[in-house]
């Protein structure tokens, strides 16, 4: 595997079943590399880690204390976020909703339930877009 077919993720979800399915399902690609939080405030210690950094980051919309458009926000005021491509997964998926996460920055949108076997093509073909 070439460092060019490397992907680092950062995923937020504060449930852990998800966050376990998520992992199952990214692990069908040997080049994706995970990192899972459960949290805003465990994500934004992790991406205050200078030794991993991530090419992607996944978020929950709905999440307690701290929502992933605000964590998005909070993420991208940090070194090295601020044109990293940000992708919310989410149940909420209104018209009115995704165009909403869309206007805000987000380079894509996965709704849930998603297809646990194709949901690391999903990423890939996000993360290679060149569209912002």
């Amino acid at each position: 595997m070439s460092e060019a077919d490397r992907l680092r993720i950062l995923y937020v979800d504060d449930d852990k079943d998800i966050r376990h399915i998520v992992k199952l399902s990214l692990a069908l690609d040997p080049g994706i590399e995970l990192r899972l939080c459960a949290d805003g405030a465990e994500a934004i210690a992790a991406a205050k880690n200078d030794e991993w950094r991530p090419d992607l980051v996944m978020l929950d919309v709905m999440m307690p204390y701290m929502d992933g458009p605000t964590l998005m926000i909070k993420l991208r005021d940090l070194p090295g976020f601020a044109d990293k491509p940000f992708v919310f997964v989410t149940a909420r998926a209104r018209e009115a909703d995704v165009k909403s996460y869309h206007e805000a920055g987000a380079k894509g949108v996965i709704l849930k339930p998603f297809n646990p076997l194709t949901l690391a093509r999903s990423v890939r073909a996000l993360a290679s877009d060149p569209k912002p």
